[in-house]
């Protein structure tokens, strides 16, 4: 199931969160940094010197050349969870934040830089994933009369389309670079699996048959490549991306084709939720976890 209240803040048991990268060609991982406390889903800037994070609610800038970590001012904001997408332009981030009247999350836009959110979805719960190449508009899973399916807004607000309606989950919309086309995962053939269609929702097509439950399609950059996040088939349910489990991350041709191994963790809800390419498409950031002693 998509982002709840309570995965925004720390699981019962305490964990240590290590920021890494791994290089698509060599395999090569690298520690970033180490946190005594949750963090979840690098986003990296266009610049590719910084990511952002969130933890504990707020959002954080993570500068790699120093490895400080300085607060991103959300205004009200102060409940987001990991579904956050930078502006094609960098210049805005999306956010999903659980507002205060009923817990449920929102989308909000607000500057980079900080500064106070504008609501871009009423109806909730929304959790945002993809913002268009264009900067028009912004694509989200959304629970609308019991199913959770794929929407799309102007991303300054306006009316949402729907763009699935396939009896199970729908999740994690994230536009090509070209933005014709929408990558996402779906529960409707049995597993979760990988799935791509049209941007104004046609020609749905699975595009991943793994023995596994496949999540989170995120496209490189250069738009060759999907990386995405496995769990082991009999660990979840097919709908279920919970956090502290043995995954992998995995690449596929954008084209569709055999996927391979990228990394082995102790990860899952956290570790790759956004996209997260760094802008040459050589390396991913991501999160892994380790239970603290």
């Amino acid at each position: 199931m998509p982002t709840t209240q309570a995965e925004i803040t720390p699981t019962p048991r305490a964990v240590i969160s290590t920021l890494e990268t791994v290089d698509i060609e060599t395999g090569e991982r690298e520690t970033l940094a180490e946190f005594d406390h949750l963090i979840e889903a690098p986003n990296w800037t266009n610049d590719g010197n910084r990511l952002v994070y969130n933890s504990g609610g707020r959002l954080y800038s993570f500068d790699l050349a120093t490895s400080e970590s300085t607060i991103i001012d959300t205004g009200f904001a102060i409940h987001c969870n990991n579904d956050h997408v930078l502006s094609p332009d960098n210049s805005r981030i999306a956010v999903s934040h659980h507002t205060q009247e009923d817990g449920q999350s929102r989308i909000y836009v607000l500057p980079l830089a900080g500064g106070t959110p504008t609501l871009i979805t009423p109806m909730a719960p929304s959790y945002l994933h993809g913002w268009s190449p264009d900067g028009r508009t912004l694509a989200y899973c959304a629970a609308r009369n019991g199913q959770y399916d794929i929407y799309a807004i102007p991303a300054e607000g306006g009316v949402e389309t729907q763009l699935t309606d396939t009896p199970g989950l729908d999740d994690g919309p994230e536009y090509s670079p070209d933005g014709r086309s929408i990558w996402f995962n779906s529960t409707r053939s049995g597993l979760m699996q990988v799935w791509r269609m049209n941007a104004d929702g046609s020609g749905q097509t699975q595009m991943t048959f793994d023995e596994s439950n496949s999540w989170f399609p995120h496209v490189s950059p250069d738009g060759r490549s999907i990386a995405y996040i496995a769990y082991r088939k009999g660990d979840v349910e097919p709908g279920d991306h919970p956090p502290n489990k043995q995954v992998e991350l995995r690449l596929m041709p954008s084209v569709g084709g055999e996927s391979r191994s990228l990394a082995r963790l102790f990860g899952g809800q956290g570790t790759i939720n956004v996209k997260s390419w760094s802008p040459d498409s050589r390396r991913l950031a991501f999160v892994s976890y380790r239970y603290r002693e």
